[in-house]
């Protein structure tokens, strides 16, 4: 039985007042159907807003030209990407299936592979996974990572520099005058965090100061996960008096958690994050940080895909994007 509202093959037939077996034939382009038969078929079809579905498509091919975008959740880092990887669809063929199953960070490892299983081989020809946890280097489909798990996957994968952003974010901070500088670390499975980490102890190192481990806390890249962190380092009988959270959803809920506490940013803390979400400029005052070309990265994983989805992958299939500052209004010297 079909369903109400959705436009089916018989509905189509039934208006061009042909058989079923003439539309398959027109919208497979196969012979023979008469140019009169055919045109008036399209143009039911158009009429009506018939479209198949995914599903009927890779049944009667090998391959359906959808490339999935498989995030734990919608977030602003994920979001970006994805606005990337729209502009850059356009005039490849490709369309695009963004899926989240719903997950939430930490309390779901593998769900990347539970996603690729549901997907692969009926919906989607490709996938780009977002900050994947645990990647098999064999999914069974072209897979490109963006932002990946620790330790070597084997897949083709897309970053930016996170350690030279680091550097950059603790070096500005350093060039202020600070040298009671907070940590508020990342995800610890994710290796941007640990490239950031490295970023922040590398710079300290460097201008002779010594790495306190009373002033690092890990904030998890998430508003709630970041709250209590930034509670304890703000609190410190000698508390730090600048602050580098590792992302600006980090850096924004410290920004919060200052103003409840009754300090001003910058004049009580100088606070600087990493990301350059559009959220970061919205701020009072807004946030200085660390840019990284989300919606590049986005593009730069399309045109990965698709290279490997066509035979024609790039020499280098690990493509790392440069970092820079922004400067905003959320640091200033240390008087």
């Amino acid at each position: 039985m079909d369903h109400p509202g959705r436009v089916t093959i018989n509905d189509v037939a039934r208006s061009a007042g042909v058989s079923v077996a003439t539309v398959s034939k027109v919208i497979n382009g196969r012979y023979g159907v008469a140019v009169s038969t055919s045109a008036k078929v399209q143009e039911v079809i158009d009429e009506l807003g018939y479209e198949s579905s995914l599903v009927a498509r890779s049944l009667r091919s090998t391959r359906t030209n959808v490339i999935g975008i498989l995030v734990a959740e919608f977030e602003p880092f994920s979001t970006e990407l994805l606005k990337g990887t729209s502009s850059a669809i356009g005039s490849t063929g490709y369309e695009l299936l963004a899926y989240s199953g719903g997950g939430r960070h930490g309390g779901n490892v593998g769900w990347e592979r539970r996603y690729l299983s549901r997907l692969s081989g009926t919906l989607i020809d490709g996938a780009i996974l977002v900050t994947p946890t645990v990647v098999d280097a064999r999914p069974g489909i072209p897979v490109v990572a963006v932002d990946p798990h620790t330790g070597p996957s084997g897949l083709p994968t897309v970053d930016s520099d996170n350690l030279r952003g680091a550097v950059l974010a603790t070096e500005y901070l350093l060039g202020l005058g600070h040298r009671r500088i907070g940590f508020l670390g990342g995800r610890p499975d994710l290796e941007s965090a640990r490239l950031r980490e490295e970023g922040y102890r590398t710079a300290l190192a460097a201008a002779g100061i010594p790495v306190d481990p009373a002033l690092m806390r890990v904030g998890g890249y998430r508003t709630e996960t970041a709250d209590q962190p930034a509670h304890e380092l703000l609190t410190m009988p000698d508390r730090p008096t600048a602050i580098f959270a590792a992302n600006d959803l980090s850096a924004i809920r410290t920004m919060d958690v200052a103003h409840t506490l009754g300090l001003s940013v910058p004049d009580d803390v100088s606070i600087i994050g990493f990301d350059n979400v559009p959220e970061s400029a919205m701020t009072t005052p807004p946030l200085t940080t660390i840019n990284q070309p989300i919606r590049r990265m986005g593009s730069e994983a399309i045109a990965l895909l698709i290279g490997l989805m066509d035979g024609s992958p790039p020499e280098s299939t690990h493509i790392t994007l440069p970092t820079e500052l922004v400067e905003r209004g959320t640091c200033r010297p240390l008087h």
